[in-house]
């Protein structure tokens, strides 16, 4: 855990023990983190038949290039109307975008849309409807409960549309072999 005790910047990887089925082996970008709250996107749930350019026409952004066919992610369970682009730290707005950890940010308005549809998108970028959202406390009681364990961001994981081995290779960036968890907890 961080000197600070706060999570943002960093990856949670669902445990086995989580106990929550919309968390199941989810990988989770954590963007911001506080006393009073926290707030992740999910990078390894693509949406069923959400695909990137589909949603931008949707939405009535026109774009200068042909938009590359990724997916959308669930971002998560909160706000699912509402999207995010979570994108490295190139693109920035100084009043719509939130500087996470190192290089990364993410924006929530059209404008970063529009960036993504132009000739100068983010270098990498990734769409997500909806959040993970914790209340004051809760993130840091789940973790105390072993829910979730921490990784440092990598580049790839937060952007890869690798998404059905994403919970393995981020397990495996701790050292972890999946197949060695359990969602049984010990007691001395």
């Amino acid at each position: 855990m961080p000197a600070d005790g706060y999570m943002t910047g960093k990856i949670l990887i669902a445990s086995p023990a989580i106990g929550d089925p919309r968390f199941d082996r989810a990988v989770i970008y954590v963007v911001d983190h506080s006393d009073e709250h926290a707030m992740g996107i999910t990078l390894n749930k693509p949406m069923r038949d959400l695909r990137l350019p589909i949603l931008l026409e949707q939405l009535g952004v026109e774009g200068a290039i042909r938009v590359p066919d990724r997916a959308v992610l669930d971002g998560g369970p909160v706000d699912r109307d509402r999207g995010f682009v979570l994108h490295t730290g190139e693109f920035g707005n100084d009043d719509a975008t939130l500087k996470v950890g190192d290089g990364f940010a993410l924006t929530a308005t059209k404008e970063v849309l529009d960036a993504m549809a132009s000739e100068h998108p983010p270098r990498r970028a990734v769409l997500a409807l909806g959040y993970a959202g914790w209340g004051a406390g809760q993130l840091d009681d789940e973790l105390q409960a072993n829910a979730w364990l921490v990784a440092d961001a990598d580049e790839t994981l937060l952007f890869d549309e690798s998404f059905s081995d994403k919970w393995e290779r981020a397990l495996k960036s701790l050292g972890v072999d999946p197949q060695h968890l359990t969602g049984q907890s010990g007691h001395a």
